[in-house]
């Protein structure tokens, strides 16, 4: 399934309809930057691959850091800097993964219908029947939520590879988008607990510079890969999420009764 969506007609559309999820991810102001450059880079909640830049704010983040090969850099920032993440020039050319695991939030479900509509859209096919056998309230209960967010940023040549970095839920690409012999496919794996999570529907965001949506999914295979068209001269989010039951605590009424943790990978195809 296909939709297009011109980003100037987003607010008006969504203010019309129920919004049953947003999607979180890094974006970085600029997907390719010389060896002299500063990387800078927001992160942004939103829907269709458009939404709200996130200050930099210590105490939301669980995980914040700059990957270059084996070396790992903290992220660091001033209380409200916007960019969230603005990083020094670096040393050296290669691919630069930005990776983030925000601290967990809580959304309460105030009407059933909100919860069926999310479960279908995310492709959850027994979490309404898994809810109704433990007996959980249908209104007004609560969901634990984390994001896992991934970026692809090519300093110089952008030579390298991703690689699984061991986060509850992630991307892996397993081909480098900015190499000059990408031949158009990006294959892709997706981890969830360490282990390949296989049958999985991936959304896939694409957007031209004029800001243009194009949205489809897929899902992956049985070791937890797919494989992915993509076109030069776009941008790219992919998103994937997993539903479990929460693990209890505190009484459900008090609590929250289920955890969707956010899995999201961005990258940029260079144009031709």
């Amino acid at each position: 399934m296909k939709l297009v969506h011109p980003l100037s007609f987003i607010c008006a559309t969504l203010a019309g309809t129920q919004v049953i999820a947003h999607e979180f991810w890094i974006e970085p102001l600029k997907f390719q930057v010389e060896k002299e450059e500063s990387i800078q880079a927001d992160l942004r909640n939103g829907q269709l691959f458009s939404g709200s830049a996130q200050p930099f704010f210590p105490q939301r983040n669980t995980r914040f850091d700059a990957v270059t090969g084996d070396k790992a850099v903290e992220v660091t920032g001033r209380m409200g800097d916007r960019p969230a993440i603005q990083l020094p020039a670096p040393q050296n050319e290669g691919l630069l993964i930005l990776v983030h695991e925000a601290a967990p939030s809580i959304v309460t479900y105030r009407e059933w219908p909100k919860f069926v509509a999310f479960t279908e859209h995310k492709d959850f096919t027994t979490a309404l029947a898994d809810h109704e056998t433990r007996r959980w309230d249908k209104e007004s209960f609560k969901e634990s939520y984390t994001r896992h967010s991934k970026a692809l940023v090519a300093v110089g040549s952008g030579a390298g590879a991703d690689r699984a970095l061991g986060l509850a839920t992630e991307f892996v690409a397993l081909d480098n988008p900015y190499a000059a012999d990408f031949d158009g496919t990006l294959d892709v794996a997706l981890f969830y607990d360490g282990a390949p999570r296989a049958d999985a529907q991936i959304e896939i965001y694409a957007k031209t510079p004029d800001n243009i949506v194009t949205v489809t999914k897929t899902r992956t295979d049985s070791e937890g890969h797919a494989a992915l068209p993509v076109e030069p001269g776009l941008t790219y989010l992919l998103d994937a999420v997993v539903l479990r039951p929460f693990a209890q605590t505190t009484p459900a009424a008090q609590g929250p009764v289920w955890e969707t943790l956010w899995a999201s990978l961005t990258f940029a195809v260079p144009a031709k």
